[in-house]
């Protein structure tokens, strides 16, 4: 049940995503001028909370958007209705819905949905990895020079010492690839998937 309600709630999310993409749709900023909110991650919030509190209308909440809904319960659904929001904003197809749930304080099921690629990432723990159904792995490099890694800027911190541009710096300086698609989900997603040999940013917040 939770598998079933976890992957139909991605989805809802992410039918609101499609339903916005390129097209005319209310922007805000947050906290920076980058830190967008637009009117599609609260369409997709809403899509995913209806279903979740109908389906478990006793479990604990954590939304970007709507932020908590507490209730004393075991169980706690963490969500991003948009993440790579900047990118949706200006049409650019790597964005997605990222619902983790947690037991305990501990993640047990997690999902990323970009529609756009039509690519539906799941996990559960101690199950591995899946991309569309099929089981997928990590890259078996382990040195750095041979990588192709990938990464996020902060909105802030950018010039802290030994900050991302510095770190950024050395790699390129020694011809490391490194990409920056604008959506830590999908960046973890494409890592275990073996597509980037690792991920690494600064003061993310998951």
């Amino acid at each position: 049940m939770l598998k079933t309600t976890l992957i139909n709630a991605v989805k809802a999310g992410a039918s609101e995503l499609t339903r916005f993409f390129n097209k005319s749709f209310t922007v805000s900023n947050k906290q920076g001028i980058n830190n967008l909110v637009t009117e599609a991650d609260h369409a997709s919030e809403k899509a995913i909370l209806e279903l979740i509190k109908k389906e478990f209308p006793d479990h604990y909440i954590l939304s970007e958007e709507a932020g908590e809904i507490i209730q004393d319960s075991n169980y706690k659904w963490i969500i991003d209705p948009i993440d790579g929001t900047v990118n949706f904003a200006h049409g650019i197809p790597i964005c997605c819905v990222s619902i983790a749930i947690e037991h305990r304080g501990e993640i047990i099921m997690a999902s990323v949905y970009n529609p756009n690629l039509n690519e539906l990432f799941f996990a559960e723990k101690g199950e591995g990895a899946m991309l569309n159904e099929k089981t997928i792995k990590v890259s078996e490099k382990i040195n750095v020079i041979n990588a192709c890694l990938v990464t996020g800027f902060p909105y802030t911190y950018l010039d802290m010492p030994n900050g991302p541009l510095q770190v950024f710096e050395r790699f390129i300086r020694k011809g490391v690839p490194v990409r920056r698609l604008g959506s830590a989900a999908i960046d973890l997603c494409w890592v275990a998937a073996g597509r980037f040999d690792g991920f690494y940013e600064h003061k993310l917040e998951a």
